[in-house]
């Protein structure tokens, strides 16, 4: 750390209040009770995840005597954003809670950084680090954007609910988690290259929770809800190390570089933390670690760790690894300036990713 570093003020958002188990979403309202909230909640949730849970939110809200109304999305887009400003405008919500999958609480989650004003995060399934993170995806103009929004005061994981949910949604936060090891490698390339700003407690804590998913890889099962709250947990502790870090960086590399690019080329996508999970595999390769194992513990845990799995045809794969350096391009990773048609091929057939 420089003496620059060394003199300046930081900034951490972390969530207050996080409660884990079954029939947590019954609790919402004392939660809300408990971090003083007040007034009027507008609850943002999909179509199908109403009938789950956002129903039971607005319920639970009532009880404890606030007034809430439900708004449905159904895409993170800045359409549907403003949609979401709007209606909390008219209702004048004093807080937002985003209820259900990814593009439910990163519109919330955005709404409510713009309007200044809190949100809880309810989470339906697992299949990212988004549930608990301070970024926000956001499609504009066909492209799918990563958007710095605010940290969820509190978060409400209901383990009953989210275990009810498709196992490939908690296989796929799986990938998502086990991609920190190279998210990290890839922070600790650009610190040693390019010096770029580290944080050695959000690096420990952002490899310590993918080593927990790796390490509890054959217990991870469908329908367990001991497998949701090691999951669940391990996505909050990864967006802790992301505040901390003051940036996506402790998990975010060159493997999500590979899954956004995937986003923007391939006709019909996989999963963020599945193409991630993939993406590690080969991220890992270039690094020289242990990729088998990586490979291992996606194999165990039942997410892809091939395109046939993902569902991709190989020539995207291999476009992907050859334009992934272009994504955020000041953000330094092992991918450097580019890969080559023919070393991306090779790293993709080296690693079983294509045959």
């Amino acid at each position: 750390m420089n003496e620059k570093d060394l003199n300046a003020s930081k900034r951490m958002q972390l969530p207050r209040d996080i409660l884990v188990g079954p029939d947590a979403i019954k609790d919402v309202g004392k939660v809300c009770k408990e971090l003083k909230l007040d007034g009027c909640a507008l609850v943002v949730t999909g179509k199908i995840t109403k009938q789950i849970a956002g129903e039971r939110v607005v319920k639970t809200l009532s009880e404890e005597n606030y007034e809430a109304d439900a708004i449905i999305v159904s895409s993170a887009s800045t359409s549907e954003l403003e949609h979401v400003k709007q209606r909390a405008g008219e209702i004048r919500a004093t807080f937002l809670v985003g209820v259900g999958g990814g593009k439910s609480i990163d519109v919330a989650k955005l709404a409510s950084t713009q309007l200044g004003i809190p949100f809880l995060s309810v989470p339906t399934a697992a299949s990212h680090d988004g549930i608990a993170s301070s970024r926000a995806s956001l499609t504009h103009n066909a492209q799918t954007v990563s958007v710095q929004a605010q940290t969820p005061l509190g978060i409400i994981a209901d383990t009953k609910i989210i275990a009810s949910a498709p196992y490939r949604l908690l296989a796929s936060g799986c990938g998502d988690i086990i991609s920190n090891y190279t998210a990290v490698k890839d922070w600790q390339l650009a610190n040693k290259l390019h010096d770029t700003k580290y944080s050695e407690y959000a690096a420990a804590l952002s490899q310590m929770t993918a080593k927990i998913i790796v390490d509890a890889s054959n217990s991870i099962k469908p329908g367990l809800e001991a497998s949701v709250r090691i999951v669940v947990k391990a996505l909050i502790s990864s967006g802790v190390a992301m505040s901390i870090a003051g940036s996506s960086r402790p998990a975010s590399g060159s493997e999500h570089k590979f899954s956004h690019t995937l986003d923007r080329i391939a006709p019909k996508p996989a999963l963020h933390g599945e193409q991630c999970g993939v993406g590690t595999i080969m991220m890992m390769y270039l690094h020289k670690g242990d990729w088998q194992s990586m490979r291992d513990s996606l194999k165990n845990i039942g997410a892809p760790t091939n395109s046939e799995e993902l569902g991709i045809d190989d020539a995207y794969i291999i476009e992907a690894l050859v334009h992934a350096h272009e994504i955020r391009p000041a953000r330094y990773t092992i991918l450097g300036t580019g890969l080559t048609r023919e070393m991306a091929e090779k790293l993709a057939r080296t690693t079983g990713v294509i045959t």
